[in-house]
C-alpha cells in the first residue's frame, strides 16, 4: 500500500509542475506578443512538448492507480488528475497558439496599444492558479470562487471581437493584424474556460458534487471543452 500512496503522490507532484508549465507558457506567449521577441515564442511552442510528455506522464501514472481498485476518494482523485491533465494540455495548446500569432504580428507595425489582450492574459492566469491551488490546499469553496469569473474574461473578449471588426470594416488594410488578435483573445478566453473546468473537477473531487451543469455561465448549458 506505500508504493500507492506513492504513486498517488508522484501524480501529484507531475500534475503541478504541468500546471507551472502551462501557466509559465501562456505568460511568456503574451509577453512575446508585446515585446515582440520571436525567440521567446519560439521556445514557448518547443517547450510545449514538455506539457505533452507531462499529460502522458499522468495518465500512465493514473491507469496503474486506477488498476489497483482504490477507494472512492482514491478514485475520484485519480480520475479528477487525467481530466485536469486534459485542460492544462490544452492551456499549452492556447499558449502556442499565441506565440505562433506573435510572431507572425511582429512582421508588421503595431495595429493599436495592448490594453485588453494583458488584462485578459492576468484575468484568465489568475483563475487558473486559483483553481490549482484550490486543488493542493483542498478548497473548494476557493475553487467555486473562480467560477463567475469566466464571464468577466468573456465580456472583454466580446468587446475586443467587437472594436477589432470595426477596425476590418474601416480600415481593411487591417484586417489581417485584426484576425490574428481576435485568436488570441479567443486563445485567452479559453485558457479561463479551461480554469473553470479545472476549479468545477476540484469541486467534485473534494465535495463529490457535480457544479459543472450548474453553471451561472451566459449562453452556455454545459461546460466548455475546446
Amino acid at each position: 500500500m506505500t508504493h500507492y500512496y506513492e504513486e498517488m503522490d508522484r501524480l501529484k507532484e507531475s500534475l503541478l509542475a504541468m500546471a507551472s508549465h502551462a501557466e509559465s507558457a501562456v505568460a511568456r506567449s503574451i509577453r512575446a506578443l508585446i515585446e515582440r521577441d520571436d525567440p521567446l515564442a519560439e521556445k514557448v511552442i518547443t517547450d510545449d512538448t514538455l506539457i505533452d510528455q507531462l499529460e502522458i506522464d499522468i495518465d500512465d501514472i493514473a491507469i496503474h492507480l486506477l488498476a489497483k481498485a482504490p477507494l472512492a476518494t482514491d478514485l475520484r482523485m485519480t480520475t479528477v488528475a487525467m481530466k485536469i491533465s486534459q485542460n492544462l494540455e490544452r492551456v499549452g495548446d492556447s499558449a502556442v497558439t499565441i506565440a505562433r500569432r506573435a510572431i507572425e504580428l511582429g512582421t508588421e507595425p503595431q495595429l493599436k496599444p495592448y490594453v485588453d489582450i494583458p488584462r485578459m492574459a492576468t484575468m484568465s492566469l489568475e483563475m487558473l492558479r486559483d483553481s490549482i491551488t484550490a486543488f493542493i490546499n483542498r478548497e473548494p469553496a476557493r475553487a467555486r470562487a473562480v467560477v463567475p469569473r469566466d464571464r468577466d474574461v468573456d465580456n472583454i473578449n466580446r468587446q475586443l471581437h467587437r472594436e477589432l471588426a470595426s477596425y476590418m470594416v474601416e480600415r481593411p488594410t487591417t484586417i489581417t493584424r485584426c484576425l490574428k488578435l481576435m485568436t488570441i483573445s479567443k486563445s485567452l478566453e479559453r485558457v479561463a474556460d479551461h480554469a473553470t473546468n479545472i476549479a468545477e473537477e476540484v469541486v467534485y473531487l473534494y465535495e463529490a458534487v457535480d457544479i459543472r451543469h450548474a453553471s451561472q455561465k451566459p449562453n452556455e448549458g454545459t461546460r466548455t471543452t475546446g
